[in-house]
């Protein structure tokens, strides 16, 4: 047997090794993906009046996708046009995603998309985080962002975050930078954080691609399945290349550690 796929092979990119089963992603049994409508698994249909009509079909969701391949529990705290400050103000509590019977051992966070791209919210930046009381972070897109991560914490404290970045292709590219850059950033500031970086590594969202994967404006069955292999492969790379960081998910949620004697 030959083990050194499953180990950091030297060189490697996130997406070079594509899995089909989940790869180590499937070490975690309850996975909570938080987005808007690209993690909502929205299709776009056109009614009998030639009006655009929205649709969030969970099931095809690549969360979905990704928790029948790797045979792990992922809950869709999601919905089309989710930004980081509704899902903090209102979405979470009103679905009950902040109850503790729902606590998760990782946490992908998907969003960006409306809050930077679509409504120009503020971006703000780490200054705007009150680390010791997250209810007093600034209302910026990067206060309600780490709101999120915060909130999360407090519930599992040893849960890991993959902070997914948003691809290029069809939006203003300076400001995805910008995003992809702040997203890094978030990263830094808490532990047991991991960059999906789609921006760097996923191939461009270009029209030949939307014609294959997309819908409209939102993916089609093909591209909401390709994403989940995208971020399950990207999430086993992260796991491949820092083995001892994720050694004990087993323990996350319990009392229970294991420490050299």
């Amino acid at each position: 047997m030959d083990l050194t796929k499953f180990f950091d092979i030297p060189g490697e990119k996130p997406l070079d090794n594509m899995v089909t089963d989940g790869g180590f992603c499937g070490i975690f049994r309850r996975i909570a993906c938080i987005g808007d409508s690209l993690s909502s698994g929205e299709f776009e249909g056109i009614n009998a009046e030639g009006q655009k009509t929205y649709h969030d079909y969970f099931d095809y969701s690549w969360g979905q996708y990704l928790g029948r391949m790797a045979g792990s529990t992922v809950l869709n705290f999601s919905r089309g046009g989710m930004t980081a400050r509704e899902y903090c103000l209102t979405f979470a509590e009103a679905n009950g995603y902040w109850d503790r019977d729902k606590a998760c051992t990782a946490y992908i966070i998907a969003l960006g998309v409306n809050d930077i791209f679509n409504q120009h919210q503020e971006m703000g930046s780490v200054e705007d985080i009150d680390f010791e009381n997250y209810k007093n972070n600034k209302p910026t897109f990067v206060g309600y962002y780490a709101r999120i991560i915060q909130a999360y914490k407090r519930i599992q404290p040893d849960a890991k975050f993959f902070l997914v970045t948003t691809p290029r292709g069809g939006r203003d590219e300076a400001l995805g930078d910008a995003l992809t850059e702040t997203i890094y950033k978030l990263a830094e500031v808490f532990d047991n954080c991991y960059v999906i970086d789609l921006h760097k590594y996923a191939p461009v969202y270009d029209d030949d691609f939307r014609k294959k994967f997309f819908l409209g404006g939102h993916m089609n069955p093909m591209g909401y399945m390709l994403t989940a292999k995208m971020v399950a492969s990207y999430i086993d790379y992260i796991i491949r290349h820092n083995m001892t960081d994720f050694a004990q998910v087993g323990f996350i949620g319990t009392e229970h550690q294991y420490r050299e004697v």
